[in-house]
């Protein structure tokens, strides 16, 4: 299957239908003629459990006879007895177990989950030739066993739950620990001195800038009943020579390799935490090595792996990382990150830059289409039965949307033209054939799918789900007020997609300032027909233009809003004419505007600290990179060169602005307010300090600059 650049750099497409999960609590209902009564309780309310684990569940306050039910007895029985409930864990998933007397039903959720695997603390270390670390086992299960990759570089010796390392040279190595049920990796990374395993982008006379192009990447979940997108990051990094300033995209190879965070999680691989490699072929069409991508790209792991030169755009890009949000120890981490290197012909290390590769697997439709949720979305047929989590719900969309569409004869045609069951897509997915949902309604995300004459996915999505009620507060999902509107099925409330400077910008009141109808519009005008899916975005100029700073990118009835200031404006015509996205555009030097800002839906500073390693490794501070001498060895002094036709910032600029200030005032104006006593725009992004006329001036981190701070205005002494 053929894949473009510029369209599947793209990853957060909303999930089939509306609504999200509600929590799990028991749900007590009472009929009208017990209102009065005491009515039936039990305790606990709900339960976690392991695969064979019982627990008992006290009903009191029974009136009359009581039964017990559960709703999947493959996951857990229940049995009742002298009014307690014996609950069994049988599987992994999730079961509702079901008590009712004469006049109280209850409704008490049951969660099986895994039983407690193997674990390591640290999951990863950096140590110097000679050091030693122990790493302390858990959740041991039988006899333990450990090895390393390289022993020349790092040795491991057991002792009861405990593994010693020993670092013997410089290089790395991974230790395995493994019981009877589980296999651990723990990176080893060994240098000669305590400085030399540090993370900085900036070497002596490179720096190197990377980042993810969209601030999240979504995939599926569960690939064996349809799906929506593939696993597919994507990485992009541009070098800068800082002793002449320019971008460097000969005679150096840039790769790139899976690292540890701050807090230990490291994720090096993705075959053992998703299925996709399972229907891969029956859905893409392409017959992939596990671990593999679409591109032929594999998941960042400890071997390094080398981008690719896109000449036109001079950066270099590794497309397809089929990278999943869950790390090594099988904790989920949205956030994993990624070290990139940058060596020249002769191997050596010019800089690094560490970076955060985001992803989700968040998409849900279960709030409305889990068997037994809101009655508005069941199927004619009845709610599936036997199944659990992504695969229940996603075979309830595929039976309603059967019963919706079967007698419509372009969706009979539709079915013989991919080859599906002419019985409909749930007899074809239950048949063990997924579905590509972009089969027939055409994605941008990924080129070359559709049907002519069917609805778009992004324009069938938001146009049919409009005018569905939000369960949680009744109010209309098209409502442009309705901010939990988008994280019904975007991922938000626990991955947090929207979490850059803008996500994070609170009113006075403590309300977020900034909603993501604020720069997309409605639901409706997401989905209206005219709207092509992922390349009819928001630009930057919508909200920033003149020296100022809009909080909604749209008007009321969602349209874009249109300024003449250029200044902070998106590129025209990319990727395509009549398009101009912020992702595909570049500004000073050639960088693009994603290598300053952060990737979309993440601009810095983020509200994730992994997100924000890069510019702090970069400039020593979180935010836009934005200090001189990140990128100039030699800081140039301009008075309009400087990014959006800024000054030079610093204190040579501070002894020489005198005579340009006083001939060019008006252009001071755009960013240190019409009053001269600071704008928006001259905030000071960290604590300096300047001397100026014979005084030093110090300003705080957020503090405006303004000509008054220390003369009498722009044209005094």
């Amino acid at each position: 299957m053929t894949y473009k650049r510029f369209i599947l750099g793209v990853a957060v497409l909303v999930a089939p239908l509306a609504l999200f999960s509600q929590p799990a609590f028991a749900d007590r209902e009472k009929s009208e003629s017990s209102s009065a009564k005491v009515v039936m309780t039990a305790s606990p309310n709900a339960l976690t459990l392991s695969p064979k684990a019982t627990a008992t569940v006290v009903l009191s306050n029974i009136s009359g006879s009581a039964k017990v039910t559960s709703s999947n007895s493959k996951i857990a029985t229940a049995s009742l007895s002298n009014g307690k409930i014996n609950v069994t864990a049988k599987a992994v998933g999730t079961a509702r177990i079901t008590a009712k007397d004469k006049t109280t039903t209850l409704n008490i959720p049951v969660t099986v989950n895994a039983a407690p695997v193997l674990t390591a603390n640290p999951t990863t270390l950096n140590l110097v030739v000679g050091a030693k670390s122990v790493i302390t086992l858990t959740n041991v299960s039988g006899s333990l066993k450990a090895s390393s990759s390289k022993t020349a570089v790092a040795t491991v010796s057991l002792s009861g739950s405990k593994a010693t390392v020993t670092a013997k040279s410089a290089g790395t190595a991974l230790i395995t620990l493994k019981d009877s049920k589980t296999t651990l990796s723990v990176p080893v990374t060994v240098t000669t001195t305590t400085g030399g395993g540090g993370g900085g982008t900036v070497g002596t006379s490179h720096t190197l800038l990377a980042w993810n192009d969209l601030g999240m990447h979504c995939m599926d979940g569960d690939y064996s009943v349809f799906s929506i997108l593939p696993p597919y990051n994507n990485l992009h990094a541009q070098l800068i020579d800082s002793s002449n300033n320019k971008l460097v995209t000969s005679g150096v190879t840039l790769t790139f390799e899976a690292m540890a965070d701050a807090d230990g999680s490291v994720n090096s691989i993705s075959s053992s935490k998703t299925n996709f490699w399972q229907y891969a072929k029956s859905i893409f069409g392409v017959d992939l090595p596990v671990g593999t991508g679409l591109t032929g790209n594999a998941t960042a792991s400890f071997t390094p792996q080398t981008m690719t030169l896109d000449a036109a755009s001079n950066q270099f890009v590794a497309e397809g990382i089929p990278i999943t949000p869950y790390d090594d120890s099988g904790r989920k981490n949205p956030y994993p990150m990624v070290k990139v290197i940058a060596r020249d012909a002769t191997g050596k290390q010019l800089a690094q830059a560490r970076v955060v590769l985001p992803v989700s697997d968040e998409m849900s439709c279960a709030a409305c289409h889990a068997s037994n949720s809101g009655a508005a979305a069941k199927p004619a047929a009845g709610w599936i039965a036997g199944e659990t989590g992504e695969r229940e719900y996603k075979l309830n969309i595929l039976r309603l949307h059967d019963e919706k569409s079967l007698a419509n004869a372009t969706y009979k045609n539709a079915l013989a033209t991919k080859g599906y069951n002419a019985a409909g897509l749930f007899a074809t997915a239950t048949a063990g054939k997924p579905i590509l949902c972009a089969s027939c309604h055409a994605s941008n995300a990924l080129p070359g799918t559709g049907i002519a004459g069917i609805k778009p996915l992004t324009a069938a999505i938001h146009s049919s789900h409009a005018l569905v009620k939000d369960a949680t507060s009744g109010v209309l999902l098209d409502s442009i007020t309705n901010r939990n509107a988008c994280y019904q099925c975007h991922p938000g409330s626990e991955t947090k997609c929207l979490r850059g400077v803008m996500g994070n910008a609170v009113l006075t009141d403590g309300k977020a300032a900034i909603d993501c109808q604020g720069c997309h519009g409605t639901m409706s005008n997401v989905g209206r027909s005219t709207r092509t899916g992922w390349l009819d975005q928001p630009d930057c100029q919508s909200c920033h233009h003149d020296g100022k700073r809009e909080l909604a990118a749209v008007s009321a009835t969602g349209i874009l809003k249109k300024w003449t200031d250029t200044r902070y404006a998106t590129n025209a015509n990319v990727p395509a004419t009549g398009k101009n996205l912020y992702r595909f555009s570049k500004g000073h030097g050639g960088l693009q505007c994603e290598a300053c800002h952060g990737g979309t839906h993440a601009e810095y500073p983020s509200s994730h600290a992994n997100d924000n390693v890069l510019s702090k490794d970069v400039q020593g501070r979180e935010g836009s990179i934005g200090e001189c001498a990140s990128c100039h060895k030699n800081v140039p002094l301009t008075a309009d060169k400087g990014p959006h036709g800024m000054h030079t910032v610093g204190s040579a600029w501070v002894g020489k602005h005198g005579d340009y200030a006083e001939k060019s005032s008006t252009a001071c104006a755009y960013c240190h307010g019409a009053d001269y006593r600071g704008g928006i725009l001259s905030t000071v992004k960290a604590a300096r300090s300047f001397n100026a006329d014979g005084k030093t001036v110090n300003y705080a981190a957020g503090q405006k600059v303004g000509c008054y701070d220390c003369h009498n205005g722009p044209k005094g002494d």
